[in-house]
């Protein structure tokens, strides 16, 4: 990881679209700050589109969505994307499952809640979990005492014996039935919504992030950026990111869209 100051003025400038976590990553000790929320509506007022995506439940992202400057949300790790139709005046959501699949999902991450809550002392199910549609968050840090990584590689280890798909961020352990995870979506969500094809256009998308969910998307993204907690994860990350903020968390983020604008003025 190279510090984000090194990255050439020319590559910030040629950026037309950020792709960001949201947990510790726009937010800072669970809270969205005010640098923040300023910091996504420059980008948007200087032209880029801005995309978060999270871990984050369903009933969040509608909120995002709707009240956030942002184009368009994936949310789930990926089982689906919102976004606000202003021609139309109402939010829209496209599932990359049907319906019936995301029930009988549900239905067999029951057995995997029980077993976690029996296995794992000390974990909890994620307060947001009624807020989601396709996905179990187990909290481990969040509103829980923090658990050791022993714990939660053990979670993680349930969830494989139930052959579902997880993923640990920097507050929850995210399960899900599908093959689909924040990569996958993204690239969907781009090329239907907004007639993007990503392989081609990556280089000038920016996607920023903290966590070891984060690793499809660093590794897919020739310009990602980790805001400096990255560093806590890195050990036991398959895919870091190309740059790293000197702050943490939500200052970061504002570090790195203070970049992309300084740039983009100078071009």
């Amino acid at each position: 990881m190279t510090p984000l100051s090194q990255c050439p003025a020319d590559v910030l400038g040629s950026v037309v679209g950020v792709l960001t976590d949201v947990d510790e990553t726009i937010s800072t000790n669970g809270r969205l700050t005010a640098e923040a929320y300023q910091a996504m509506a420059s980008l948007q007022a200087a032209g880029l589109r801005l995309i978060p995506v999270t871990g984050r439940p369903a009933g969040w992202c509608d909120h995002i969505a709707r009240f956030w400057p942002v184009d368009a949300v994936v949310g789930e790790n990926g089982a689906f994307w919102m976004w606000q139709d202003r021609a139309a005046g109402k939010l829209r959501t496209r599932f990359v499952q049907g319906e019936s699949e995301r029930a009988e999902g549900r239905r067999r991450l029951e057995a995997v809640r029980a077993e976690v809550l029996h296995e794992v002392p000390g974990a909890g199910i994620a307060s947001d979990q009624p807020y989601r549609v396709a996905d179990l968050a187990v909290d481990f840090c969040e509103d829980v005492p923090p658990l050791g990584q022993a714990e939660v590689s053990r979670i993680l280890e349930v969830f494989a014996r139930h052959g579902a798909h997880a993923k640990a961020s920097s507050i929850h352990v995210n399960g899900w039935f599908g093959d689909y995870d924040k990569l996958t979506t993204s690239r969907e969500m781009m090329r239907e919504l907004f007639g993007i094809d990503l392989e081609t256009e990556r280089a000038r998308w920016v996607f920023s992030g903290d966590s070891p969910n984060d690793a499809p998307m660093f590794g897919y993204f020739p310009n990602s950026v980790g805001v400096a907690n990255v560093r806590d994860f890195a050990d036991g990350m398959e895919r870091l990111p190309r740059w790293v903020t000197t702050r943490r968390s939500g200052a970061g983020f504002v570090e790195l869209a203070e970049a992309l604008l300084a740039a983009r003025r100078a071009t």
